[in-house]
């Protein structure tokens, strides 16, 4: 069985169907899937999606490149992660590549969950875009014992071993099975497999061979199937060891 660490159900393009995104999920052996939020507008649609279904969990947090909305504090994040269903903060982090300076709200958005993170024991989702060493840089200065995940990561090795080295796991995406991405294809054979996490993100990065369509958690499966392809390992394996660290980095979904 299959777990999708990151995705967006709650997005319109999939919540419209979502009796038949949870079928295909059962197809596919996928048994949960985490719905990561990406601003707080839209925090109540989406905890009502996850309450209504059992292999849904959630997190809060505010996307960095959301920049038109009202600036998170510290309570906004820390009383809506105290629902039952909520196993992470995020997604945060930092997005330079549509956005341009001075971006110290972002920089100081990207603390503040981190902290809440930190308080709350809760592993933080981080997405990172043209900002890796500001990044990694927050990270190291928030000294948080509590560790967290690299989504949809698309650096290159050198730059996971910096995050692996802070205790932070690696979620690849469908862009594993994309033929030009050749450092995310090292990344999936040398990262550990006790600190890896396969994803969607979907609806977006359809892995092949859906690539281009809307994305869904059901094609999580494809995405370990290429990284069990490119370790020379079998998606079994794939399976049993994603599922385990993401409930022993997700501590709190043990409980649900």
């Amino acid at each position: 069985m299959y777990i999708d660490s990151h995705c967006h159900v709650d997005f319109p393009q999939l919540a419209e169907n979502v009796d038949a995104v949870l079928a295909n999920m059962q197809q596919h052996q996928v048994q949960k899937a985490l719905v990561v939020s990406v601003c707080l507008e839209d925090w109540p649609r989406l905890i009502q999606l996850v309450e209504q279904h059992p292999e849904f969990y959630a997190s809060v947090g505010v996307h960095p490149g959301y920049d038109e909305v009202p600036e998170p504090t510290y309570d906004d994040l820390s009383q809506r992660a105290q629902h039952p269903k909520v196993i992470a903060i995020g997604e945060t982090g930092l997005d330079y590549y549509r956005l341009t300076e001075p971006l110290d709200w972002q920089r100081e958005r990207f603390a503040l969950h981190l902290q809440v993170s930190k308080d709350l024991a809760l592993p933080s989702i981080i997405h990172t875009r043209n900002a890796y060493d500001d990044t990694i840089a927050i990270m190291k200065a928030a000294d948080s014992e509590t560790a967290g995940v690299m989504h949809c990561f698309g650096e290159d090795w050198e730059a996971a071993k910096r995050a692996l080295d802070l205790g932070y796991y690696i979620s690849l995406s469908g862009i594993v099975t994309f033929k030009n991405a050749p450092q995310v294809h090292e990344v999936a054979k040398k990262v550990p497999l006790d600190r890896l996490l396969i994803e969607t993100d979907s609806p977006y990065l359809a892995p092949v061979p859906y690539r281009g369509k809307t994305n869904e958690p059901a094609w999580v499966l494809h995405v370990a199937e290429h990284i069990a392809q490119l370790r020379g390992e079998s998606a079994a394996q794939i399976a049993q060891a994603t599922t385990a660290n993401f409930y022993q980095l997700f501590h709190k979904a043990q409980t649900l």
